[in-house]
């Protein structure tokens, strides 16, 4: 028992539903949002695929989405969450507004990666003839590996504390316990075990990027 209003069994139930939410979250997340940066940095003036009308819709529409708080859009989007999983509350619903919250920002985190690759390097790739999916797939991504998954161990901390929130309108997971055991029953022990476990899930994720990141900067 961690206190008198709630058991072990809970918290390992919520921790299950919060790693459930980021992993999901993530995986799709990183499916969308890749891809996109990949042609943020591509398609943008210079880019080994310059589009000025992909790169003039996407970068905006990009910026749209991140500016908006994630309570805001959680609240906002709750039809079409309804529409996707037929309900606004629980963990499966806390998905579809942490996918639509991820995206855009892995996309930003990627572009970020992705720019700060030697453009001497692209250019050379370029000189020796190669395509522009090649250059991307042979020269670019490669060179940024270290970087990216810098940038996914940022994007899944994020994610972390998205989930938290998610507990304001039930969407499960450690936030949900902190919100209606621990806040709303008065329950400090919960609230100081719930910011304990957090602390505890961010700092071995950034431990575990920091790690692979230097490994492969080392080759």
């Amino acid at each position: 028992m961690f206190s008198t209003s709630i058991t072990s069994e809970q918290f390992l139930k919520a921790i299950i539903e919060t790693i459930q939410m980021v992993g999901v979250s993530l995986f799709v997340g990183s499916l969308i949002g890749i891809p996109l940066g990949i042609l943020l940095v591509v398609t943008r003036p210079g880019g080994v695929l310059e589009n000025k009308a992909i790169y003039t819709v996407l970068n905006p529409v990009i910026n749209i989405i991140r500016s908006l708080p994630f309570i805001i859009l959680l609240v906002s989007i709750i039809p079409v969450t309804r529409a996707i999983v037929h309900t606004s509350i629980g963990t499966n619903a806390a998905i579809v507004p942490l996918i639509i919250y991820i995206a855009p920002y892995i996309a930003r985190l990627v572009e970020n990666s992705l720019l700060e690759v030697n453009p001497g390097i692209l250019e050379a790739a370029e000189s020796m003839g190669a395509t522009p999916f090649q250059v991307i797939w042979h020269f670019l991504l490669p060179e940024a590996v270290g970087s990216l998954i810098l940038s996914l161990t940022t994007a899944t901390i994020g994610l972390i504390g998205a989930t938290a929130m998610a507990g304001v309108v039930g969407g499960g997971g450690v936030g949900d316990l902190a919100i209606v055991y621990g806040y709303q029953r008065f329950d400090t022990v919960v609230v100081v075990a719930t910011v304990i476990i957090l602390i505890i899930l961010v700092q071995g994720i950034q431990s575990l990027g920091n790690t692979l990141a230097r490994k492969i900067r080392r080759y």
